[in-house]
């Protein structure tokens, strides 16, 4: 029988609140949540990672929290830098690989992102996708938003993601 994944946890303060971030030991994050939002990410990793998982406390996994930092220092483009474990559905990995596609700064309704990903009768399974996202901010589900362009649904409130928007130049 092997180990468990070890995965690597780490805690930053942010204008929004309190930021938890997970990876392995490679850097790759495999979640990253508001740490009010601790029962999404537990959910996450047990439907990830169904073999099992141990966390362990560790600073600046992979340079991530200090990424994290940065990011919410004004320092946009370091998102598109971090890595990120791939896991999921073929369509979740497919719907979170071009998720990280669309530039900070702008937006996309959830049928533009799916005609955008070629799947254009999908518009509710990317908004499943999009809700199942467990690496908040790095792969970029709050630019996605209801087709008038109005701001819907968001794990970590409408709130952060209104904020995350206008931090990222969006209109």
């Amino acid at each position: 029988m092997s180990a468990p994944l070890l995965l690597l946890t780490d805690e930053i303060t942010t204008p929004l609140g309190a930021f938890t971030l997970i990876a392995d030991e490679a850097g790759r994050l495999h979640a990253a949540e508001w740490t009010d939002c601790a029962d999404r990410v537990e959910r996450s990793l047990r439907l990830l990672h169904p073999e099992g998982y141990s966390l362990e406390r560790a600073r600046n996994p992979g340079g991530n929290s200090a990424a994290l930092r940065a990011y919410f220092a004004g320092d946009i483009a370091v998102l598109d830098k971090l890595a990120v474990a791939e896991f999921g559905t073929p369509f979740q990995r497919l719907m979170w690989r071009n998720l990280r596609k669309v530039k900070a700064g702008t937006t996309l309704s959830y049928g533009a992102f799916a005609r955008r990903i070629g799947k254009p009768a999908a518009i509710r399974a990317v908004g499943a996708a999009n809700g199942a996202n467990p690496i908040s901010v790095v792969v970029p589900c709050h630019r996605l938003v209801g087709a008038d362009g109005a701001l819907t649904k968001y794990g970590g409130g409408l709130h952060r993601k209104q904020w995350l928007l206008e931090h990222e130049g969006a209109a």
